[in-house]
Parts: C-alpha cells; sequence; structure tokens
C-alpha cells in the first residue's frame, strides 16, 4: 500500500489582522518538521496542499530540509480550511455572545470556535454561511479520493485542522461532530500516516510530533 502523510501547517498568526501567514514559530516547526523527514530518509512523490498562504509557506519551509522539492506542488481545493471568520459573522442573535467570548483569549477562542462549529455541523448556520457543512464535507471526500487515486507510492498533504478532522471521520466512519473533536486536538506541524491504495485508507497514526519531543522544543507545541 502507498503511504499518507498528512500535515497540519505551522502555527499561523490568529489574533494578527492577517491570520493566515505562519508566525515565527509556525516557519521553525516546519522547518523542524522537513528535517526530521530528512533525517529518517523520507522521500515524497507527490505533493499536494490547499490553495492558502499558510499550507504553501509550511510546504516551503518543509522543503528547506528535506528532499521533494523538484515534485511539483498540486493545489486541490478540498484541503482548503473552513472559513471561521465566516462561521462566526453567520451567528444568528442568540448567540452572538460567541463572539465577544472569542475575544477574550485563545483559549475562550476554541471554546467559541467549538460551539460554533456544532452549529454549522447542525445545519443552523446553512441558510447564512458561503459553504455549508455538507458542502465542505463534500469537497474534503472529493480530495480524499484524488489521493487515493494519484498513483503516487508516498504523498505529502499539507492542508489544516479542520480538513485533518473531517477526512479523519470520514475514514473511520464516525459520526458527523467527530469531525470537530478531531479538529480541535491537531497541533501545528502534526503528522497523520496513513496508509492507502485505491479502494481504502487506514489510519496508522493521529496527530505525530515527534519533531518536537525534545524538552527543549515543547513551547513550540501550539494549537492555533
Amino acid at each position: 500500500m502507498a503511504e499518507l502523510f498528512l500535515v497540519r501547517h505551522g502555527q499561523a498568526s490568529l489574533g494578527s489582522q492577517d491570520y493566515d501567514r505562519l508566525s515565527d514559530t509556525g516557519k521553525q516547526q516546519s522547518i523542524w518538521l522537513g528535517e526530521h523527514f530528512a533525517r529518517n530518509g523520507i522521500r515524497f512523490d507527490r505533493v499536494m496542499t490547499g490553495s492558502l498562504l499558510r499550507h504553501a509557506e509550511t510546504l516551503d519551509a518543509i522543503r528547506l530540509a528535506t528532499s521533494g522539492a523538484d515534485v511539483e506542488c498540486e493545489i486541490h481545493p478540498g484541503l482548503d480550511e473552513y472559513d471561521f471568520h465566516a462561521l462566526f459573522r453567520a451567528l444568528r442573535d442568540e448567540d452572538l455572545r460567541l463572539v465577544e467570548s472569542a475575544k477574550r483569549s485563545p483559549r475562550e477562542f476554541f471554546k467559541a470556535l467549538r460551539a460554533v462549529l456544532h452549529l454549522w455541523c447542525e445545519c443552523a448556520l446553512d441558510d447564512r454561511v458561503p459553504e455549508t457543512w455538507r458542502a465542505f464535507q463534500k469537497r474534503v471526500a472529493a480530495a480524499r479520493v484524488a489521493i487515493q487515486q494519484c498513483g503516487a507510492r508516498r504523498v505529502l498533504v499539507v492542508t489544516s485542522g479542520g480538513v485533518i478532522g473531517a477526512f479523519m471521520q470520514q475514514i473511520l466512519q464516525a459520526p458527523a461532530a467527530m469531525a470537530i473533536e478531531l479538529n480541535m486536538q491537531v497541533r501545528n506541524s502534526s503528522v497523520t500516516h496513513c496508509f492507502f491504495n485505491r479502494e481504502a485508507i487506514q489510519l496508522s497514526s493521529f496527530n505525530g510530533i515527534a519533531h518536537l519531543d525534545d524538552p527543549q522544543r515543547h513551547a513550540f507545541q501550539t494549537y492555533g
């Protein structure tokens, strides 16, 4: 079977005017991940990302230290993250407290985001969002099929936490809400490893951060 390395982007710039850029921490996480791949002789013959800048910057940093720089990157829209700004804007009056909660601290932001995602998953925001939960699930599934049909032996995919959560929920055939719980656990620059062929994908390991296990790197274990 072929191998899939599903990587969440490095830490982005949460709280800044432009979230879609890696922070200095995010760049370092990604460089260390590339070094980890290189040390372990992991070479890729297919590379895919979403279209977001943080995906591209993560891949660029990985490629500073690993092989595969000559492998052309395929951009697939199914690997783009949901628009969490749009989800917050879509809240109805009775749920606007979540907007204020999200402003208090990173911890409160993630608590509010989980609640908003559950409303989205339950189709409570369908008439107010640019992308419904069903549409999001459908495009993630399309990306999964594209990976399975690509013909490569070892694939690197750089994407976002929401996509990884939905991807895992789908292959595990878990309830839809499980995608949200998995999403909230995915750490920056983590690796989810799978084996696959054209018919199936099997999970090998989830949310691994071996490249950040050194005690001197524990401060680089982030979720944002």
